[in-house]
């Protein structure tokens, strides 16, 4: 099984405050205009097709839009994520192995393009309101390319921002990302969206 559910780890979300008429795509597209920077802690749970928990993980996040972010998985497995603005790696601790490949490609049409890419939206995705549950507003993205590692990404928003995001795979698998403490556009040191491989490490990629 992979770890961390690592297809998901490109993705970053923080609140803002949204006027009570705004549509679930303004609060996305006022979200990625006025975010420059944000931190959060997450919690994470993959479902398999039939809807079981399949695997729980939890850790925290930080994003320098567009492009940086730093991704840390605690539990169960330690895992580092970094992208620098031109490279993501990937470092597992326990195997002390880093995978590394070209930011451009790792974004594109993926997740991360909608909350840490550029403004673009639309370029790369076909979004829809998809209406109430559970007390919040979700928004449908679809990924215009075939490509993309998801079939379709929810995005659920209350007042305060962004609370939930959904993503289902072309198994059937749907990931959930849950959101806390969400601090917008913090002071962050630009040490952390920088990445050298530990003597030793097995590189593989670029």
């Amino acid at each position: 099984m992979m770890r961390a559910g690592f297809a998901a780890v490109l993705l970053f979300a923080l609140g803002g405050s949204f006027p009570a008429h705004a549509s679930s795509i303004d609060k996305l597209k006022e979200f990625i205009e006025h975010s420059v920077t944000g931190k959060a802690q997450f919690n994470q749970e993959l479902l398999d097709k039939n809807g079981r928990s399949v695997q729980k993980s939890s850790g925290t996040m930080q994003f320098f839009r567009p492009g940086k972010f730093r991704w840390t998985y605690e539990k169960p497995y330690a895992q580092l994520i970094v992208g620098d603005g031109e490279k993501l790696w990937v470092y597992d601790p326990e195997l002390n192995q880093v995978t590394v490949k070209k930011l451009d490609q790792a974004l594109g049409a993926s997740p991360a393009a909608l909350l840490a890419g550029s403004n673009e939206i639309e370029k790369n995705f076909r979004l829809k309101d998809d209406g109430t549950r559970d007390g919040l507003e979700w928004l449908q993205a679809l990924p215009n390319t075939q490509d993309s590692a998801f079939e379709t990404v929810r995005m659920g928003f209350n007042q305060s921002g962004l609370e939930v995001m959904e993503l289902r795979d072309h198994f059937g698998q749907t990931t959930v990302l849950r959101f806390l403490d969400l601090e917008r556009n913090p002071r962050l040191n630009p040490e952390l969206f920088k990445f050298t491989p530990p003597k030793g490490a097995d590189i593989v990629g670029e």
